[in-house]
Order: structure tokens, then C-alpha cells, then sequence
């Protein structure tokens, strides 16, 4: 049966499309209403808020290290420079994973372990938008390498940054220090402000006592970037201040001649102004090249420094303790006329030895059939140990170890430069202290001419004689002259105090006279000249110890066992303006000692001023070195053009010193001293 549908009804499609569009504009219009009210809530409510989010992720502010001040001697020879490095770095704002960033880029910039712990330890702590470096001195081929696949890197960048040079290698390790990478315990302490975008600190010498001056202060640099962080244009920039430049008052020809003397040697030798403190040179010998340690030394080279059986890296002018021998016979004396026990008429008889009563071990003189008769003066001038000998039974240690510390043994001496030891005068409250056990007479007597436990640093030496040298005026030694910069620092040069002395002023010049005689008439007449007068004391401090009857035979003895050579000396003895230290190890003799010091005198004495050694180019301003160009002397990296306007357009060269090498003991033509003083 065929089925009907009714007619359609258009009024009711009518009324349900009217509906439809309704709803459909309702739904248009309310949501038009929501979109409106959030842009009202972003750009009228939070505008402030979100335009700086925006201008955050757009504008960056980077960082700008400040250049490193420079070191120059007291004349204005530059010692430590600046040049500019390429430098690989990353951002951990334009970086996601920097974990897997840092593995791509191993095998292409052939970063090693240390590189990539360093990095991980520095960018953990570092701003969003600082640029941490991830290798320092980058190569032409890791440059060319990268450039590659730079498109692989958004955020990775080839950038510039100012790192140190020494161009005089070996000749101021000791005193000058080096740079070298921040590591995870530096970090922990630096005010990582001041050092955003540095990657080099002081580690040793002058460059780590002052760090403070010779960083600088920090600018920072506004930036627009893209996405990936590559810099569109600069918005405005705060230029870094440039650190202090230091002065030292180290003299440079001084030092290359003090070098001179020890070349092929162990030894250090210390000179110092004794009316100022001013150091003039410190050499400890053998050395190193400080350029090594700038941007992360080898395990190659440093195992090479840290195994090699000479020490180099040791300091021994400053961190070196030796037996003083004799060289502490003129302050010792004076402490007997202080405390009243000789004077300079008080005589003994020297048999050549000194017994201790009831016992009969013998304190041997260096001189087996003994002296005769010594007052003080013939004391001092044939170094007669007897003498002392029986000086120090009438003190008693505790007043010997008093009066010594005055010339500054068993302190520190204050010096501006890290690391210095202290040396020992001993006593029975240290001996008690230290090894629990009581002192001993027979101490009390080897301590006397600078044996037993008795040590000290050959810098304690060179200030203990211009102590002398002053008439009892105390003096600090230190190495800086003067500092030019934004920050302000006040040098000291004057004497700082005057030790107790209960003799007459008289005393100190007849104790110079007997220390003139000393170089000529007695145990360091070799080096007497005609030209101006030397006070001086020569030493000898036993390596290996004798035993009771046995005889000191040399041929028995390696090297290494052979006795130290020690001199103290002041010149022009009547108004002195150079007191010198030396030790040589295993020199043999004190007066072998002394033949090293005559060439220091003679230059800053007689040389300096007509014929000053100069490097063989120098400039006297900031800048690097620019003669001596050979191949293979750049330090790598090393760009063609500098990034700091303070530095010149040149490149480094190392400018080696007039060394030459010396013979090991003494020669024809380094005359043996009569005395085995």
C-alpha cells in the first residue's frame, strides 16, 4: 500500500534556521568578547609585565670581560701582556640540551675531558644569557672544522676573548705567576658577577696577590637576537674598566744578570733595596715557562714539571727552607752584645773544637787546629764557629730564638707573593710540641751557626740583612712599586719599625766593618774590588751529616750531598743601596756562593745606569712584543688583528734573556775560597 508524507513546512525550517544563526552569532560574538578581554589583560593590565618578557627573550644582555692590567718592572718593560683569542662558547639560552650539544661538538673542536668539566662546572652557575666558554684558543682548523657545521650549532658561537702572555718566558715565573682557568674551588668563592665572561684568574706570584687590582671591572653589552641567538644589532653598551697596570720594583737587567749566575744551577738569590724593602730581582732556579699554564697546560708538560727531580716549579727564594750556615753569624753576635754576655773585646781560645761540660763530644770548627785567639771581629771575618759555640752556651736557646726573630726568622716576612714559608727557629716549647721530646744542650750549639733545625727562606736571608745593613731599621720586602688604575692601593717604601737593641749605635757600624772585613781579608776576599766596598758573611750548611771523628771527604759524596753555598752581603757598605741573598744547593762553599753575588753588585752598582740590559725590543707602554718573530712561536689562536683597542695590532714572541749556562762547581775562573766558610 503506497504511504504518504505530509507537505513541507516552511515556516518551521524558517524559525529553526533563525534559531541556528542566532546561536551561531551568539557563540561568534561571545567568543570575539573572550578574545578582546585577554588582549585587554595582556596589553592594558600586564602590559609592563609582559613587554619586558618579551624584550627579554628578544634583547639579551651579554657580559664584557674586562682586559686583564698589565705588569711591567720598575723601568716600564713589560712582563705580562694581553692578546686575543678565538674562543668557543654557549649560551644556555639558546641551547636546549646542552648535554648533547657538548657531545656533537667533541669530535669537531676535539675537546677533552678537563675541557668538558670545566665547562659543565661554569655554565651551572652562569646567567641565562651568558656565553660560557667551552674551549679557550681555538686552532685555524677547529675554526675551519666548525664553520662547517655551524648551522647544526644555534647557539654555539666562534667569539674573541683577551687572554695573558708572558713574552719573557722563564726569566719572572717565580715572581710574576701565571693565569690560568677558573677551576670548581675558585668558583665557589669569586663574586660570579665580577667575573662574568672570565675564564682566567690569578694562580701564583704577583698575579694572584693581586688579583683584586689586576681583574678589573666587568661592562655588559645590550643586544637584539633571533631565535637562535645570533646577534641582529647592538642596543647600548656599558664599556668593562680595564684592570690596574702594576709596577713592579723589580729591575729587569738585574734580574737577567741574577738569572745569569744561577743558570745550569739550584739555587735562588733575592736583592732588595734595604732603605725601601723594594725587591729588585728574585730569581729561584730551575724555572719554567709560565705561557704554558694560560690556557690549560698538557698532562705531557706537566707531568714533565711536577717529575722533574729539580723542582722547577718550586719557589725556592720565597718557599725554600735551608740551613743558614754562617750567614747568620753577624745578627747572632749582636744579640751578644745585647744582652750584655760579650762585647767586641771579649776573647776565647779556638782549639778547633768546644765541648759542653761533662761530655766529651766535640763541636767540631770548620777548621781543624782552631783559630787561637777570636774576639768578635776576627769572629765574623775568619767565621770562626767556636766562638759562637760558646756564645750560644751562655744565652741559652729561648734568648737566641727572641733576639732572631726580631731579623725575621721563624715569621713570615710579609711579602706580597703567595706562598711563603715561615723557615724554623727552633726552641724546646716547638721541639716538645712538635716531635715529644725535651730539648737538648748539644741543639742549642749546632743552632748557633745555622745548623740543626734551624732553617730559613733565602728571602728571610736578603731582610735580615738589610735589617743589618739599616742598623736594626725593620723593613717588608715586596715587589710592588706603584699601581695605575680605577682602583686606588698605597704602596709602603720606608722602613716600618726598629727592632730592640740594647748596645750602642757604634756597634752596628763596627759589626758592618767586621762584615767588610770578611770580603777582604777573609772568607770572601774573592770577590773584593776596588771599585766600592762589599759587607758581606759567606756560609757553608752541611747536606749530610758526619759522623763523630769521621772526616768531611767530598770525592764520597754525590752531587746532591755536597754542602750548600750560602753569601749575605750589602753594598756600598757606608750607605747601602742593594743587600743580596744567595743560595746555591750543593755549591760546596760559601765564598763559591759569594762569587755569584759580585756580578749582581757590579751591575746595579757600576752597569745600571751607563749600560741598562734591555730586552731586545720592549715597548714602553701597553702592547705586545713585536720582535723576534720566528715560526712556530705564536701561541696559537692567535688573531691577526686585536679585539682591544689598548693592545697593538702585532703578535707575541717570546724574547729569551742573555743566559748562559754555568758549570755546576767551581771553575779556574771561580776562584776556591781559602775558608771553607
Amino acid at each position: 500500500m503506497k504511504q504518504h508524507f505530509p507537505l513541507k513546512n516552511v515556516q518551521q525550517e524558517k524559525r529553526i534556521y533563525r534559531n541556528r544563526v542566532f546561536i551561531s552569532v551568539g557563540i561568534v560574538v561571545f567568543f570575539l568578547l573572550l578574545l578582546v578581554a585577554r588582549y585587554a589583560y595582556l596589553q592594558i593590565a600586564h602590559y609592563d609585565e609582559f613587554s619586558t618578557a618579551s624584550d627579554q627573550n628578544r634583547i639579551r644582555l651579554q657580559p664584557l670581560a674586562p682586559a686583564r692590567g698589565y705588569i711591567y718592572d720598575r723601568n716600564g718593560i713589560l712582563l705580562a701582556d694581553n692578546y686575543p683569542v678565538f674562543s668557543a662558547t654557549i649560551s644556555r639560552a639558546d641551547v636546549k640540551d646542552i648535554d648533547d650539544t657538548v657531545k656533537r661538538l667533541t669530535p669537531i673542536l676535539a675537546l677533552t675531558q678537563e675541557d668538558i668539566d670545566r665547562f659543565s662546572s661554569r655554565i651551572k652557575t652562569s646567567k641565562k644569557t651568558e656565553r660560557v666558554s667551552v674551549k679557550l684558543n681555538l686552532t685555524e682548523t677547529d675554526i675551519a672544522k666548525f664553520s662547517e657545521v655551524k648551522f647544526q650549532f644555534p647557539g654555539v658561537n666562534i667569539e674573541t676573548q683577551m687572554t695573558r702572555y708572558y713574552p719573557h718566558g722563564e726569566l719572572f715565573a717565580h715572581v710574576i705567576g701565571y693565569v690560568g682557568r677558573i677551576n670548581d674551588k675558585e668558583l665557589k668563592s669569586i663574586d660570579k658577577d665580577l667575573y662574568a665572561g672570565t675564564n682566567l684568574i690569578g694562580k701564583i706570584g704577583v698575579e694572584k696577590s693581586y688579583e683584586d687590582l689586576l681583574h678589573g671591572v666587568p661592562g655588559n653589552e645590550s643586544v637584539e637576537a633571533d631565535a637562535h641567538g645570533n646577534v641582529l644589532r647592538n642596543l647600548g653598551r656599558k664599556d668593562p674598566v680595564r684592570g690596574n697596570d702594576l709596577y713592579l720594583s723589580i729591575d729587569y737587567g738585574l734580574q737577567v744578570i741574577a738569572t745569569e749566575q744561577l743558570a745550569g744551577r739550584r739555587g735562588a738569590i733575592v736583592a732588595l733595596n734595604p732603605k725601601t724593602g723594594e725587591i729588585l730581582a728574585l730569581v729561584s732556579s730551575p724555572s719554567f715557562n709560565p705561557n704554558l699554564f694560560v690556557t690549560g697546560i698538557s698532562n705531557t708538560d706537566y707531568s714533565a714539571l711536577r717529575d722533574n727531580l729539580d723542582q722547577p716549579l718550586y719557589n725556592r727564594a720565597v718557599q725554600g727552607a735551608y740551613p743558614p750556615g754562617s750567614t747568620i753569624k753577624p745578627m747572632f753576635g749582636l744579640g751578644g752584645i745585647h744582652y750584655g754576655y760579650v762585647d767586641w773585646a771579649t776573647a776565647i781560645s779556638d782549639p778547633g773544637y768546644f765541648t759542653l761540660p761533662g761530655d766529651s763530644h766535640r763541636f767540631r770548627d770548620h777548621k781543624k787546629t782552631g783559630h787561637g785567639a777570636v774576639n768578635m771581629h776576627k769572629a765574623q771575618v775568619v767565621s770562626c764557629d767556636t766562638y759562637f759555640y760558646v756564645l750560644s752556651y751562655r744565652m741559652g736557646i729561648e734568648k737566641m730564638n727572641a733576639w732572631m726573630r726580631q731579623f725575621g726568622f721563624s715569621e713570615k716576612t710579609g711579602v706580597d707573593l703567595p706562598s711563603e714559608s715561615t723557615g724554623l727557629y727552633p726552641s724546646p716549647e716547638w721541639k716538645m710540641r712538635t716531635r715529644k721530646s725535651k730539648w737538648m744542650k748539644g741543639e742549642t750549639i749546632s743552632v748557633s751557626i745555622g745548623q740543626g733545625a734551624f732553617t730559613a727562606t733565602p728571602l728571610q736571608l736578603a731582610m735580615a740583612t738589610a735589617i743589618t745593613a739599616n742598623q736594626g731599621s725593620h723593613i717588608t720586602p715586596h715587589v710592588l712599586r706603584e699601581s695605575h688604575g680605577a682602583k686606588s692601593y698605597q704602596v709602603h717604601n720606608a722602613p716600618d719599625g726598629k727592632i730592640q737593641f740594647n748596645g750602642k749605635p757604634e756597634d752596628w757600624v763596627k759589626m758592618r766593618d767586621a762584615m767588610v772585613d770578611v770580603i777582604q781579608t777573609g772568607t770572601g776576599r774573592g770577590i773584593r774590588t776596588p771599585m766600592y766596598q762589599i759587607a758581606g758573611k759567606t756560609g757553608t750548611a752541611q747536606v749530610k751529616s758526619i759522623a763523630q771523628g769521621k772526616r768531611y771527604n767530598e770525592a764520597l759524596l754525590t752531587e746532591r750531598q755536597l754542602d750548600h753555598g750560602l753569601f749575605i752581603g750589602f753594598a756600598p757598605a757606608e750607605n747601602p743601596d742593594i743587600a743580596i741573598a744567595v743560595v746555591w744547593e750543593n755549591g760546596r762553599h760559601g765564598g763559591s756562593a759569594a762569587q755569584l753575588a759580585r756580578p749582581i753588585f757590579d751591575y746595579w752598582l757600576l752597569t745600571r745606569k751607563k749600560n741598562p740590559i734591555l730586552p731586545a725590543s720592549h715597548q714602553m707602554s701597553g702592547g705586545l712584543m713585536t720582535a723576534g718573530i720566528k715560526p712556530g712561536e705564536l701561541p696559537s689562536g692567535t688573531l691577526p688583528v686585536t679585539a682591544d683597542p689598548s693592545v697593538q695590532n702585532t703578535v707575541p714572541s717570546v724574547q729569551q734573556p742573555r743566559i748562559q749556562a754555568m758549570p755546576s762547581t767551581p771553575s779556574s775562573t771561580n776562584p776556591q775560597p781559602v775558608e771553607s766558610e
